[in-house]
């Protein structure tokens, strides 16, 4: 696991090597600001980094990622809207053409959302990550009901679930859904295999999550 010292090291092969190559681009995205075309909204997890994933250059990509890749639905009361922000941010100021929700496989806020190890858990013993992760509890019946609670069928079922639930989350926000309609906004759910290094991508009319060749 790098510390520190190891990321100044990445820190100057970028400075050597990547910024001098897009240099050009870096320049302009200063002078111009950012004109994203698609947002993604992935998970915190450190393995699935969505820049590396698609393989894209600064600016391409407007990123949010929290625990499971998930979407709180619309409301207004008052509070910390993190999530909520950013999406604001993209669909409203950015005017971005797309939103990608994506997921992956082995994802610990699925399992734990799936098994409740943290049902009872208090503030730094998991409490926050309970209380977040309680956006997946309706999700939650149909998977059990079909996979029980552990093993591969059932974890994967879950995070499943997450990204259709994130993307029906996505459609209570009045001027998101507005743009749906009007063709001017693309959501689409996505997941990503740790253990194959594949995507797959949601088919909304069959429900079915197919592989991206």
């Amino acid at each position: 696991m790098p510390e520190f010292a190891e990321l100044l090291k990445g820190y100057r092969r970028f400075r050597e090597e990547t910024y001098p190559r897009q240099r050009e681009r870096f320049d302009r995205a200063a002078t111009e600001g950012q004109h994203p075309r698609l947002m993604i909204i992935g998970c915190s997890d450190s393995r699935v980094d969505p820049a590396q994933i698609f393989d894209v250059d600064p600016g391409d990509i407007f990123v949010v990622r929290n625990v499971a890749a998930l979407v709180p639905p619309y409301e207004t009361t008052p509070g910390q809207h993190g999530v909520s922000a950013a999406v604001e941010f993209a669909v409203q100021v950015l005017e971005v053409a797309q939103i990608v929700v994506m997921g992956h496989g082995r994802c610990g806020g699925c399992k734990a959302a799936l098994d409740q190890s943290l049902a009872d858990a208090g503030p730094g013993s998991g409490g926050f990550m309970r209380g977040w992760i309680k956006l997946l509890d309706d999700a939650r019946g149909p998977v059990v009901e079909a996979h029980g609670t552990s093993g591969v069928l059932a974890e994967l079922a879950m995070e499943f679930a997450a990204i259709r639930q994130s993307l029906a989350n996505l459609r209570t926000f009045p001027w998101l859904a507005e743009k749906e309609r009007a063709g001017q906004l693309k959501l689409r759910g996505t997941h990503f295999s740790i253990v194959e290094g594949r995507l797959y991508a949601l088919d909304e009319e069959t429900g079915a999550f197919e592989v991206v060749e």
